[in-house]
């Protein structure tokens, strides 16, 4: 790890969201008030299945916008992650949704009911 990415104040702020919540979606807009159709999707599914989550809006901040992509080194947005590991975008996070894989990890990581 390089001088500047352990001084990087957003993936600061990143790492300090993912130690404080269990479940947070990085997504465009709110849950409430979703700013994208994949983040809209990711919240659907989320809330589908009940989960308790905390959603990141990256629109307000582009350093936060960039700045979640480099933290995963993947390209786009939303992103999941459950006790602090990343779980994947929209296509990922449907994809299990819809093999029934998404529930049993939620499940086992204790963010969801069994």
């Amino acid at each position: 790890m390089t001088d500047a990415a352990t001084v990087n104040p957003v993936h600061d702020f990143i790492a300090k969201t993912l130690a404080e919540h269990p479940v947070v979606l990085f997504m465009k807009g709110v849950p409430e008030q979703p700013r994208c159709g994949f983040s809209a999707l990711v919240v659907q599914i989320l809330d589908h299945l009940g989960v308790d989550f905390v959603g990141v809006d990256v629109l307000q901040d582009d350093d936060l916008r960039e700045g979640i992509k480099s933290f995963t080194d993947w390209p786009t947005i939303p992103q999941l992650y459950v006790k602090g590991e990343f779980v994947g975008g929209a296509d990922i996070v449907r994809e299990m949704f819809s093999t029934g894989e998404l529930k049993p990890l939620l499940q086992e990581q204790g963010v969801l009911a069994a």
